[in-house]
C-alpha cells in the first residue's frame, strides 16, 4: 500500500470522505432527532401522548438502549469482516435503523417502542462500524491527513445532531412525538440515498469482506455448538421476561453486565488469537488504556440524553431568554460547538502530527477525559443553590465536554483503524463504539442516583472520578508509547532477517 496520496477534492481529503460524510451526517439526524425526544416521550402522561413511565426507569432504559446500540457494532463488525463487507452492512443497518424509526412514528404504544429497539440497536451495529472503518480506508499507512480527515468526518456526525434536536424536536415537543420520530425516519432514508450514489468513490477494500467466514475454518461441531449456545440463551431470557423472572429492571441490569463484560472477552480474544502477530498484540495492550478513559468519557456525555435532559427540564429557567425554550434544544449545543471547533482541531492535530511535538494518541485521550471531568465539576457551582438555573450554565458544560470529545472521539477512531489486528480490522472498529456501550451501560446503573436535591454531589463525584481517571492515563501515556515502539522495532528486524 503506497503512501501517494489520492485525489484531494474535500478539505484536501480523498473524494470519497465527501459521500460518507454526509450520509453519517443524516443518519446522525435520525439518530439524534429520536434521542432528543425519547425521555420526554417516555415520562410524558398518556393523555399527552407519552408513555407515562416515571423519571427513573426511563432515564435507565434509555442508558442501557444506548448500550445495546453500540455493544451491537462488535456483531455488526465480524458480520462486515466475515461475511458482507462495510459497504453491504452499512446499506443493510441503515434500511434497518428507518424501520426503527418508522416503528416510532406509528402511534402503537410500549410495544412499537420495543420494536424501534430492537430495529435501531441492529441497524447501527452494521453500520456504525463499518461505515467508520470505509473512512480508514481511504487512506494509506503512513497518510499524515488521518486524524484530520476523521475530524472532519466527525463534522458530518456533528451537522445532523445539531439540526435534529432544533427540527425533531421541537416538531415532538410542540405539536406531535409520532410526527418528530417521523422526521427521523425521513433523515434516515435521505442519508441511504447519498450513500448510494456516492460508493463508487469508497476504496474497493470496502466492497468486500477483509476476512471471509469459510465453513472448513471450524469444525462443524464447534458451529452447532456455538449456535445452539446462542439459542438456548436468547430463549431463557424470553422466558424469563415472559414468566416475569426478568422484570425491566432486571433487562436493564442485565444489559449493563454484558455491556462490560463483552469488551473484555473480545480484548482476550484478540490478544489470544493465532492471526495476531505480536506487535498487533502489543498495540492492543496498549489500546487498553485508551479503551478505559473512553468507558469513563462516554459515561459523562451519553447522560446528555438522561441526566442532563432532565436537569434542562426540571433546574433550569427555560423562560430566562424572554420565551420558552424547548428542553430538548440544549442536545444541540455539543454538536454547534462541534461544528465551530471541528476545523480548528484538523489543522491543530495535522500541524502537530507534522512536526516533533506531537502529543501521543494516550495524551490527547487523557486530556479529553480531564475535560469532560471539569464540565461535570463546572454543574456544581448553580447545583448547589436553590431554584432554576441560568441556561447558560448549561450551556458552557456542554461546550466543555464537547472540547473533550473532539479530544478523544475523533482520534479515537483514528486510532483504531491504525491500530486493529489486520484479521479483526473492522471488528476493532465494533471494540472502539463498544466503549460507549460500556459507557451507558455504568451510566445506566449511576443515573438511579440522580435527582434534583443530591445533584451538586452527583456531579461532582463523576466530574472528580473523571479528573483522576485521566491523570492517571497521562502519567503511563509514555510507557504506552515506547512499548508500542519497541515491539514495532522488533518485528520490523524479525522480517529483514527472515528476507535475507
Amino acid at each position: 500500500m503506497g503512501s501517494k496520496p489520492p485525489d484531494r477534492t474535500f478539505f484536501g481529503q480523498p473524494r470519497g470522505l465527501v459521500g460518507l460524510f454526509f450520509a453519517e451526517a443524516w443518519e446522525r439526524f435520525s439518530y439524534y432527532g429520536m434521542r432528543a425526544l425519547l425521555l420526554f416521550y417516555m415520562t410524558d402522561r398518556i393523555l399527552d401522548g407519552g408513555l407515562g413511565i416515571d423519571s427513573g426507569s426511563a432515564k435507565s432504559m434509555i442508558a442501557v438502549y444506548g448500550s445495546a446500540t453500540y455493544m451491537a457494532a462488535i456483531l455488526g463488525g465480524w458480520i462486515s469482516d466475515r461475511v458482507l463487507g462495510d459497504r453491504r452492512a452499512t446499506l443493510t443497518g441503515g434500511v434497518l435503523i428507518m424501520c426503527g424509526h418508522i416503528c416510532l412514528a406509528i402511534p402503537a404504544g410500549a410495544g412499537a417502542l420495543f420494536a424501534s429497539m430492537i430495529f435501531i440497536a441492529g441497524g447501527t451495529g452494521l453500520l456504525k462500524p463499518t461505515i467508520s472503518s470505509s473512512v480508514g480506508d481511504l487512506y494509506a499507512a503512513d497518510d499524515p491527513r488521518r486524524d484530520s480527515g476523521f475530524s472532519i468526518y466527525y463534522m458530518g456526525i456533528s451537522v445532523g445532531a445539531v439540526a435534529a434536536p432544533l427540527v425533531v424536536g421541537t416538531v415532538g415537543q410542540e405539536y406531535d412525538y409520532h410526527l418528530g420520530f417521523g422526521i427521523a425516519a425521513v433523515g434516515m432514508a435521505l442519508g441511504l440515498l447519498v450513500y448510494v450514489r456516492s460508493q463508487h468513490h469508497l476504496s474497493p477494500r470496502s466492497s468486500a469482506p477483509k476476512n471471509p467466514l469459510r465453513l472448513s475454518d471450524a469444525p462443524r461441531s464447534r458451529v452447532i455448538t456455538v449456535s445452539a449456545g446462542v439459542a438456548a440463551l436468547i430463549g431463557a431470557v424470553a422466558i424469563a421476561v415472559a414468566t416475569g423472572v426478568l422484570d425491566a429492571g432486571g433487562i436493564v441490569d442485565l444489559i449493563s453486565v454484558v455491556a462490560i463484560a463483552l469488551p473484555i472477552a473480545y480484548f482476550t480474544v484478540m490478544l489470544r488469537s493465532k492471526r495476531t502477530t505480536a506487535a498487533e498484540r502489543a498495540r492492543v495492550r496498549g489500546y487498553i488504556p485508551m479503551f478505559v478513559a473512553a468507558v469513563a468519557f462516554w459515561c459523562i456525555q451519553e447522560q446528555g440524553a438522561t441526566v442532563i435532559a432532565q436537569y434542562a427540564d426540571e433546574s433550569t429557567d427555560l423562560d430566562a431568554f424572554g420565551f420558552a425554550i424547548p428542553a430538548s434544544w440544549f442536545q444541540s449545543v455539543g454538536s454547534l460547538v462541534l461544528i465551530v471547533l471541528t476545523p480548528a482541531f484538523a489543522v491543530m492535530w495535522l500541524r502537530f502530527d507534522r512536526s516533533r511535538r506531537a502529543p501521543s494518541t494516550a495524551h490527547k485521550f487523557a486530556v479529553g477525559l480531564a475535560i469532560a471531568g471539569l464540565s461535570y465539576l463546572l454543574l456544581v457551582v448553580p447545583a448547589q443553590h436553590p431554584g432554576a438555573t441560568n441556561p447558560l450554565w448549561l450551556v458552557g458544560s456542554l461546550a466543555v465536554v464537547t472540547v473533550g470529545e473532539m479530544c478523544l472521539s475523533p482520534i479515537g477512531l483514528s486510532a483504531t483503524t491504525r491500530l486493529a489486528p489486520a484479521a479483526f480490522a473492522t471488528q476493532t472498529m465494533g471494540l472502539w463504539l463498544s466503549s460507549n456501550a460500556a459507557g451507558q451501560g455504568i451510566g445506566a446503573q449511576l443515573v438511579k442516583f440522580y435527582d434534583a436535591g443530591s445533584a451538586a454531589v452527583y456531579f461532582g463525584l463523576l466530574g472528580l472520578g473523571a479528573v483522576v481517571l485521566a491523570g492517571i492515563l497521562f502519567a503511563i501515556a509514555p510507557l504506552i508509547r515506547r512499548q508500542a515502539e519497541r515491539r514495532e522495532s522488533t518485528e520490523d528486524a524479525s522480517l529483514a532477517g527472515a528476507q535475507r
